[in-house]
């Protein structure tokens, strides 16, 4: 069976709707707007939601045919896709396209819901109209549709010209053995980097006064997390003035940011920020045996508007805003390829990195698909690993035995829905508006940047932040990365020079600022980029998502 959503009374509609033929969603009493996923306020007016029959019409506005197993149900093949609803254009659910074959699944397909019962559920999959269904239908109405608007952006002022960047700086940076299936205990891994990041520094751990973590204790064996704060409390037997872990942050780096934070404040002085993951040996010991997965239930919070329809993984989700940006574009999986070719090839020249043997786009193209339009090549590489920095106040910076990096200016707004589907569509949500905010907190512009450490969970994120950051404009990338000589080591940008997530290991965020910082302090080897003063760094692929520009000591 497809993992089922829980069935609350404010999703109840939408979910047994289909019980009577019905595709139900929220709609306002007052201003009449259609919302989903299910809320219960409208966000334009604030009355109480109520649900709504809608005529089960819709556009495909992005697609996937996904050919990894994720699940025992859904097999692959199959179509996970995002449709816009004729009944107002603004609301969408991503859904299976079902009576069609995979490669005939396109933007601009007119769809109708039909439901398929399971227990208590009717999923509203949908199926493609024919000729005579759409005779009728408006041309340009349709044309809209599969084209949803671009991303706007209106960024607040900064409400005082003290910003409390200029009061911290990045004084230790620290991280453990990296690699596949290391079979380590992750809290080991914490330890190391912690250790290292705090020598680096120069200091103590009787000097750390403040601790965070992103994402913090997460549940279950995901692989994501040591054990948060209070285990690594206990590890290092540090007692800190003040510690913060969680998820709901602008990206990985917001544990970083909210160092910053009680730094600048003056709450604390030498404040240890770390990351750990263990991804590939949780998923070995869970094949062997020797570690429960996740008990089967229901699926609530946002995941139950994308599990029950096979979209498990992030790289379907992105892979459907890849397929709106090709098809508004033109592009194809050219760009994708030199992305990922540019990031190996910087990987080789980095010890620490998962993949360094050679990679050409004759090997990138001939690998295995993943979820269209992405391959192996396109999707970060699972690891073992701790990451970990010290932020300290300005003023302890002139006594760290390596140079002390500054921040210029972090990027944390939101400018959109928080949704992986009803924001925008032609990029990954989350880009925009961090990238916005951040160039609104400095005089630096795109033209003083000197190596990108961008955000790569799959290849089209570089695409995405790209555009977002103003290295080129909306639907520009292809061009900007051309053959890839601009984004080289030596080009114009050097991009993720330490090998990306997509060879060098899925660090997160953290790992994209430690080479910020190995860059800034001239210490890259063969990889190093000569005079490199500026780094641009992006810490979110979707949801959460930030930015941040670091520089040497100006």
């Amino acid at each position: 069976m497809r993992p089922l959503p829980r069935v609350l009374p404010e999703t109840e509609d939408f979910w047994t709707g289909g019980r009577d033929g019905r595709l139900c969603v929220k709609a306002c009493p007052g201003c009449g707007r259609l919302w989903h996923p299910s809320q219960t306020v409208c966000a334009d007016c604030h009355a109480a939601l109520e649900s709504s029959e809608v005529s089960g019409r819709a556009t495909v506005i992005g697609c996937t045919v996904n050919f990894q197993e994720w699940l025992p149900d859904p097999v692959p093949p199959y179509v996970v896709a995002v449709v816009a609803l004729d009944d107002d254009p603004r609301v969408r659910l991503t859904t299976n396209i079902v009576d069609a074959e995979p490669e005939h699944v396109q933007i601009g397909l007119r769809v109708a819901a039909q439901f398929e019962q399971q227990d208590d559920v009717w999923l509203p999959l949908f199926a493609p109209l024919t000729e005579a269904q759409t005779a009728t239908d408006d041309a340009a109405a349709v044309a809209a549709a599969a084209e949803p608007p671009l991303p706007e952006v209106a960024i607040r002022s900064m409400p005082t010209g003290d910003k409390f960047e200029d009061r911290v700086a990045i004084t230790g940076i620290g991280m453990s053995d990296i690699g596949r299936r290391l079979m380590r205990a992750p809290l080991t891994l914490t330890v190391d980097a912690c250790r290292a990041a705090v020598a680096d520094a120069g200091l103590d751990l009787a000097d750390i006064d403040g601790l965070t973590t992103w994402p913090g204790p997460a549940p279950g064996a995901s692989g994501v997390s040591e054990g948060g704060v209070y285990a690594v409390v206990n590890a290092l037997g540090v007692r800190p003035t003040w510690h913060q872990g969680g998820m709901e942050t602008p990206g990985h780096g917001g544990a970083i940011v909210a160092a910053m934070m009680a730094v600048a404040s003056g709450l604390c002085r030498h404040v240890l920020c770390f990351r750990t993951v263990w991804e590939s040996t949780a998923t070995e010991l869970m094949r062997s045996g020797r570690l429960a997965p996740p008990a089967p239930g229901r699926v609530d919070g946002d995941f139950q508007w994308r599990m029950p329809f096979g979209a498990a993984s992030a790289s379907n989700w992105i892979a459907c805003c890849a397929s709106q940006y090709f098809h508004r574009f033109g592009a194809d999986r050219d760009v994708l390829g030199r992305i990922a070719v540019n990031a190996r090839a910087n990987a080789v020249h980095n010890p620490d990195a998962i993949y360094r043997d050679p990679m050409t786009m004759g090997d990138y193209l001939g690998a295995r698909m993943i979820t269209t339009p992405f391959g192996l090549y396109d999707c970060d590489v699972p690891c073992d690993g701790a990451i970990a920095f010290v932020v300290s106040a300005a003023g302890a910076a002139p006594d760290a035995p390596n140079p002390a990096i500054r921040v210029e200016a972090i990027g944390s707004q939101i400018t959109e829905t928080v949704s992986w589907d009803q924001g925008t569509m032609t990029h990954e949500p989350m880009v925009f508006g961090p990238a916005a905010h951040m160039w609104s907190r400095t005089d630096l512009t795109p033209a003083d940047v000197d190596v990108a450490e961008i955000y790569d969970g799959f290849s089209f994120n570089c695409v995405s932040w790209l555009e977002a950051l103003g290295f080129c404009g909306i639907g520009e990338a292809p061009d900007f990365v051309g053959d890839g000589a601009r984004i080289a080591l030596d080009g114009e940008l050097p991009l993720n020079t330490h090998g990306g997530q997509l060879s060098a290991g899925r660090t997160q965020g953290f790992g994209f600022l430690h080479e910020a910082v190995v860059q800034l302090r001239g210490q890259g080897g063969a990889r190093q980029v000569d005079g490199a003063e500026v780094a641009v760094v992006t810490t979110g692929g979707g949801l959460p998502g930030g930015a941040m520009l670091v520089t040497r000591a100006r």
